[in-house]
């Protein structure tokens, strides 16, 4: 079971509530709380961490205060290797509330075995957390969580450019994790990244940053949900990657042939995998010089592995939206639509016409069960009581996309420069917004040269973005990490060498 003791540490600067109508946000403030809970069978004692910690300018003045929660377990007396899991969402204006509170955290949401809702919402122990073996950080930044710009001394705010972007983000992060991890004495523990869906860009970038600017070298960056990372697939092979993911979709929802259906999901993947391979990339390559036949030939194959009709398929040239796939692959059985993030999920339109759904069914069933949790969780469990709105999706426009496309070579290069360094992959098969096929493309290019073979893995999971939703997965996945910090921190004594 797990106890909260009284609160220990607070540490302000600045207060939440200055005067009466007028809230404040803490520049650099701690408030500690010390659990027990059981992770896999064991009792583990640990501290949780509600902090704050100021970004700065080149003049060292506050410019951003990033909220944050950091575990640590109490219950071990010589710690100097105990592992780092530095955790951040996507969005990119995503708070970390997702991972947090529902995948490797000691406390979860109350939600049924499959990830849908219910009520009386609230909290409950993580069985799975991996706390057991590493130590976590989940970071907001700006304009997440409760995360905030700073006015300077003027009363003005700082100005949006300096962290609504790829490189910009990457770089304040940087910085704030290098005094993190300096304040707590963390610079002898092996250090994990883990970034889920735009995550996975911050965390690809920060790799890279960390070690050349910071010289911090990391052991392990975990890829969930990942998306392109700046490898461009737009166009033939973009369109030919999405058949893998229709069939997932269609195999879930039982609108696949007889002989397909009766088949395991795992067992129809490959087969689908090498056709989009071998015949659809060079079909779609091909676009209207495909001979008549070859073309018919491949809508029929289509049809049949994806559930659309072959006159669906036709009509859009062998190229049907992801969108339009969510929106008529059950039209003609019960109406509904599917989800994007996660396809397991359905929707209800007004209108059974059209070519998009109305909203994003999987993401309105999310927020019914984490927005209540992660706000209930903060004041009466971690002793954080504040007038500040928690923004699960934080303005961060416009977002400077500038050199997006470097992200994934930056973890290549940290790869290969680092030989300490290990990546895994994780992702669902119904997830239509980063598929699971493009994510291992993605390894593919990571791996273009054939040497990182044994430091680069992928993990697939059978439900959608947010894999660890669904129980089965939840306890797999965070045994990959366990596995996965295990592999990649086993012989580091030996020296980081090829």
């Amino acid at each position: 079971m797990k106890k909260i003791y009284p609160l220990l540490i607070v540490f302000a600067i600045f207060p939440l509530i200055a005067e009466a109508q007028k809230v404040e946000i803490p520049i650099d403030t701690t408030i500690t709380t010390n659990h027990t809970t059981i992770i896999k069978g064991k009792t583990i004692s640990y501290k949780a961490i509600v902090g704050f910690q100021p970004v700065w300018n080149k003049e060292r003045k506050p410019i951003a205060s990033l909220s944050y929660t950091y575990y640590k377990r109490t219950d071990i007396k010589n710690d100097e290797n105990r592992p780092l899991l530095i955790s951040f969402n996507g969005g990119p204006g995503s708070a970390s509330v997702w991972m947090h509170i529902a995948y490797t955290g000691p406390r979860i949401l109350k939600i049924d075995d499959e990830g849908f809702p219910v009520q009386p919402y609230g909290i409950k122990t993580n069985p799975n957390s991996v706390l057991d073996v590493v130590d976590i950080v989940y970071v907001n930044p700006v304009n997440t969580g409760y995360s905030r710009m700073i006015p300077g001394e003027d009363g003005k705010m700082p100005e949006k450019k300096l962290f609504f972007g790829v490189n910009e983000d990457v770089k304040y992060l940087a910085s704030w994790i290098n005094t993190f991890v300096t304040r707590n004495n963390r610079w002898r523990s092996p250090k994990y990244l883990i970034g889920e869906s735009y995550g996975t860009t911050r965390v690809s970038g920060l790799a890279l940053e960390l070690q050349n600017q910071h010289w911090m070298y990391l052991n392990g960056v975990i890829l969930v949900s990942p998306t392109e990372i700046g490898f461009k697939f737009a166009g033939p092979v973009e369109v030919a990657n999405r058949l893998p993911y229709f069939t997932a979709a269609a195999w879930y929802h039982k609108m696949l042939p007889a002989e397909l259906q009766n088949k395991d999901l795992l067992e129809i993947l490959p087969e689908v995998e090498e056709y989009t391979i071998n015949t659809i990339l060079p079909a779609t390559i091909k676009s209207g010089y495909l001979e008549a036949s070859k073309k018919e030939e491949i809508i029929t194959k289509m049809a049949y592995y994806s559930g659309l009709s072959k006159k669906t398929i036709r009509q859009h040239n062998l190229e049907v939206p992801k969108s339009y796939f969510w929106k008529d692959l059950l039209r003609n059985k019960d109406g509904y639509t599917i989800g994007r993030l996660d396809s397991r999920y359905k929707g209800m339109d007004i209108k059974e016409a059209g070519d998009t759904p109305d909203y994003n069914s999987e993401l309105t069933s999310w927020l019914h069960a984490f927005t209540p949790a992660i706000n209930y969780y903060y004041s009466q469990e971690l002793k954080f009581k504040t007038d500040i709105k928690y923004n699960m999706f934080g303005p961060v426009k416009p977002w400077d996309r500038k050199k997006d496309n470097f992200t994934g070579e930056n973890l290549r290069s940290a790869m290969a420069m680092n030989a300490n360094l290990h990546t895994m992959i994780q992702s669902g098969y119904y997830d239509g917004a980063t598929t699971y096929f493009n994510a291992k493309y993605v390894m593919w290019q990571l791996n273009a040269n054939g040497k990182l073979s044994d430091r680069l893995s992928f993990k697939g999971y059978r439900s959608g973005h947010m894999m660890y939703l669904r129980n089965e997965d939840l306890i797999q996945a965070n045994e990959d990490i366990r596995v996965f910090i295990a592999k990649s921190s086993a012989n580091i004594n030996k020296g980081s060498k090829y």
